[in-house]
Parts: structure tokens; C-alpha cells; sequence
């Protein structure tokens, strides 16, 4: 399990996280939702040992985070962050099998095996990137290459996925494909995702758990139905909301109430 227990963050004098506990449940998607800068990324950089924790500590299945070697951390934990920094031209193919690079028994060119291969087309081919494989990333559009994006960290086989605005440039549907893609892959394979989002309509859709952040501090974690109400969501965000039921799915829907 990756757990965070009284977890503080700081960035020079500032504690941009405060004391907040959370352990992602093998099968869940966890969502993370607060206004801009609730400490919802860097929460989510400390899960990933990116961060250091001022207070508190992040273990993985009972070890500290920080004595774990990077390759171990990336076996099991894969992130997809708001940007993807490209230093060279790659294809989108090329791209997505470095997301097996920390299973490679050796380094350098022609790494990759049959098994890499046939998982990194399995991925295109989900994410609907396939036709694009040979296609350079510095090529694709802001979308295409956040699909390409969440297929590199698919194909690392991660139990742990953490996922910074994943749908950050998706038209509707694909953040639909994407986000189902995450919740298969956490039910088919007992894998856990962290998924930080301004949409909280998405987040009643596809989490199990949602935790609400203001100010680094934890205001609530729960089921959609717990955390998305109007109370709370003035409490957190300083908005007047209506909360109903989605008449398809029964999660509930949050529409802004402008006056």
C-alpha cells in the first residue's frame, strides 16, 4: 500500500501541506480536488519521493519512500504530470516504451523486448495512439500528447498510478476513454490511482474516494456523495453550488449557481 501518514510539505518558509493522512486502497480511484494552490500537486510530487516531507512520512508496502532506490519507486509508482518535458524528437511509440525502462535487466539502445513491444501497442491501441506510433511527440497536439502521456505510464505495469490533470486538453470523449482506462486498470489489476482535478464532475464520476484540500489542509474524504455538497464546496472553493444526482449514473452533479 502507498500511504501518506501526517504528512507536512514545505517550500522555503511556507507549509503548503498540512498534516494529511491518506492511504490509496488497492482497486480505488482516489481524487484530489481544491482551489489553486490547495497543495494538490505537491501532495501528490511527495507520493512520488519527488518532494520531501517536512513532518510525517510516505511509505510503500511499509517501507519509507526515501530509502527506496528510483528504480524500485518506479516499478510501482508511474506519474503523469501536467507537462511532458521532451529533451529529444521521439516517436510516440518510442515514447511509450520508455515507460518499460525501469524493468530493463541493462541499459542502452535496443533495450526492449518482445513482452515491452506487445505492451506498449496493447496501450496505443487503447488509448486510440496507434495509428500515430511512428508520428513524432513534438507533433501531436495538446491532447494527443497527453493521451501519449498516460499511455507511458499505463505501460509500466505501475500499482500506483498518479495521475496531475490527466485530462488537461481532452475533448470530452477522450477524457471519458482515459479515465475508464485508469479505473480498468485499477479493477482488473488491483492497481491504485491519485488523480489531482479541478473537474469535480469527473471526480464523482470516476472516484471512489475524493479528498477535498484547502489551504494544504485535508476538509473532508469520502465517498463523491460525502464530499460533493453544497456546504462543503463553499467551504473549499467559495462558491454557491446545486448538488443533484446525475440522471444516468446517480453520482452527484455539481453545477455552479452564478447570482
Amino acid at each position: 500500500m502507498l500511504e501518506a501518514s501526517q504528512l507536512s510539505v514545505r517550500y522555503g518558509p511556507n507549509v503548503v501541506v498540512v498534516d494529511v493522512t491518506l492511504a490509496l486502497q488497492p482497486g480505488e480511484v482516489t481524487a484530489i480536488i481544491g482551489p489553486n494552490g490547495a497543495g494538490k500537486s505537491t501532495l501528490l510530487q511527495t507520493f512520488n519521493g519527488r518532494l520531501k516531507p517536512a513532518a510525517g512520512r510516505v511509505t510503500l508496502d511499509g517501507q519509507l519512500l526515501d530509502t527506496l532506490s528510483r528504480q524500485t519507486i518506479a516499478r510501482q509508482i508511474a506519474v503523469v504530470a501536467q507537462e511532458a518535458e521532451l529533451r529529444f524528437p521521439v516517436t510516440v511509440l518510442e515514447f511509450v516504451l520508455g515507460g518499460r525502462f525501469a524493468w530493463a535487466s541493462h541499459t542502452g539502445w535496443g533495450w526492449e523486448t518482445a513482452r515491452d513491444l506487445q505492451i506498449a501497442e496493447q496501450i496505443l491501441f487503447e488509448t486510440e495512439l496507434l495509428t500515430l506510433n511512428s508520428r513524432l511527440m513534438s507533433e501531436l497536439s495538446g491532447g494527443e500528447r497527453q493521451r501519449a502521456v498516460l499511455a507511458r505510464a499505463l505501460a509500466t505495469e505501475a500499482k500506483y498510478l498518479l495521475l496531475d490533470e490527466p485530462t488537461a486538453n481532452l475533448d470530452l470523449s477522450h477524457q471519458a476513454v482515459l479515465l475508464e482506462l485508469v479505473r480498468k486498470r485499477c479493477q482488473t489489476e488491483r492497481a491504485s490511482a491519485l488523480v489531482v482535478t479541478h473537474d469535480v464532475n469527473l471526480a464523482a464520476e470516476f472516484a471512489d474516494n475524493i479528498l477535498a484540500l484547502k489551504e494544504g489542509k485535508a476538509i473532508q474524504y469520502g465517498p463523491p456523495g460525502r464530499v460533493l455538497t453544497a456546504n462543503l464546496l463553499h467551504e473549499v472553493f467559495g462558491v454557491s453550488a446545486l448538488v443533484d444526482a446525475h440522471p444516468t449514473s446517480g453520482a452527484p452533479r455539481v453545477t455552479p449557481v452564478y447570482r
